[in-house]
């Protein structure tokens, strides 16, 4: 049995249980935009956050991409979300190569050019990269100025989160 069909043997049995309240249409006040690593999978109880009350927006290498950027515009226009987070983390795989040493690793091994994605947005200093995602969203004319958007970079060997300002300075939590 696949783990597909594991997966769809268990929903079967959990949704005996189901809550419909869950139902309710959202209304998140946060959402984060952080990455798909499993490591982050919990990161709303790593904060402390109650999962309705977050909007998670995941990708490889927390990257304000088009589709974050949609992602974000409508959290903040349409569900009222207040603020957005931004958490990078230490030992991203996205730290392991360039976007050229992969392309070229991939047309090697499919004799193929690429189509998309244009860009992997792989990167070398996570800190600098929460500064540049920071500012991707912040100067959006969508996303509105009184949304406060703040960046952060979780240390996946203490699970603590550290902030990182625009201007370089660093708090621990």
């Amino acid at each position: 049995m696949s783990l597909i069909d594991e997966a769809l043997s268990a929903n079967a049995t959990i949704a005996n249980d189901y809550d419909p309240s869950r139902g309710k249409p959202p209304a998140p006040e946060i959402a984060i935009v952080t990455c798909a690593d499993p490591r982050l999978t919990d990161i709303e109880q790593m904060l402390g956050l109650a999962h309705a009350d977050v909007d998670m927006i995941r990708n490889f290498g927390t990257v304000i991409d088009d589709d974050a950027v949609r992602s974000l515009v409508l959290s903040t226009r349409l569900l009222g979300t207040r603020e957005i987070m931004i958490i990078n983390h230490t030992d991203c795989g996205m730290l392991r190569f360039t976007d050229s040493e992969l392309e070229d690793r991939l047309r090697k091994e499919t004799g193929q050019a690429p189509i998309a994605p244009a860009k992997f947005y792989s990167f070398t200093d996570a800190e600098a990269n929460t500064k540049e995602q920071i500012q991707k969203a912040r100067s959006h004319p969508w996303i509105s100025p009184e949304v406060p958007v703040r960046g952060f970079v979780y240390d996946v060997s203490t699970g603590r989160l550290r902030e990182v300002f625009a201007g370089g300075e660093t708090v621990t939590g």
